[in-house]
């Protein structure tokens, strides 16, 4: 179970141990594209304001959550 597509899939089918997986495994994968797009952004010279306004949380937020994995 690993194409999003299948994923998205199982998350709205009518097997709730299917659907529970499958939402789990979504958010895995989300958390790891905003990782990895959080890093390419500050690479880039994004400030933290500007990558907490994509992501519609606080400077602050996004600052705790990733600063640690940004630093050079």
């Amino acid at each position: 179970m690993s194409d999003p597509r299948d994923l998205a899939a199982n998350a709205v089918g009518d097997d709730p141990g299917l659907g529970l997986r499958a939402v789990r495994s979504l958010h895995v994968l989300a958390d790891r594209l905003e990782r990895l797009q959080v890093h390419r952004a500050r690479e880039l010279g994004w400030t933290w304001e500007q990558v907490a306004h994509a992501l519609g949380v606080t400077r602050q937020a996004v600052h705790k959550k990733y600063a640690r994995d940004t630093r050079s």
